[in-house]
């Protein structure tokens, strides 16, 4: 399973227009190769390099679950179908990279699941990430980086 961005590759600087210094908008991405099996995906983005007087240790920007397995884009600034979470702002749409200190790292982590899971709206990414043990088929990452100028 595989997934890319036209806008930046992996390991690469994510362009400002999608953080919170530009659109705050989600980049487009591609999704290839899904086991055939994979009843739903799974897409979280999360930042693991928040300063250490943060109260969190990873920073929670996009979580959405029940994705279609059969999805192969998200769109530039669209959430595809699917259901959203929270981020650790707590709110249930994307929220860009801003990070306060230095570069830091974002995972883009998208699972195949062979389960649609039932969660209601709004859950946290512990309560997705909860719900997927034993479920997960397949996973792959895209990590880009961003620091303010």
């Amino acid at each position: 399973m595989q997934l890319t961005s036209s806008a930046f590759e992996h390991g690469k600087r994510i362009p400002t227009k999608y953080t919170c210094d530009g659109e705050n908008i989600n980049p487009p991405l591609a999704i290839s190769d899904v086991p055939y099996q994979a009843q739903s995906l799974v897409l979280l983005m999360d930042d693991p390099d928040v300063p250490p007087t943060a109260p969190v240790r990873v920073w929670d920007h996009w979580v959405i679950f029940n994705i279609p397995p059969d999805t192969k884009t998200i769109e530039e600034g669209k959430n595809p179908s699917g259901v959203m979470g929270k981020n650790t702002r707590g709110d249930l749409f994307y929220g860009g990279p801003c990070p306060p200190d230095r570069e830091h790292r974002y995972f883009f982590k998208l699972y195949a699941l062979d389960t649609v899971l039932s969660l209601s709206d709004g859950p946290t990414k512990k309560e997705v990430e909860q719900a997927m043990q034993e479920h997960v088929i397949a996973q792959t990452e895209l990590v880009g980086v961003y620091e303010r100028i």
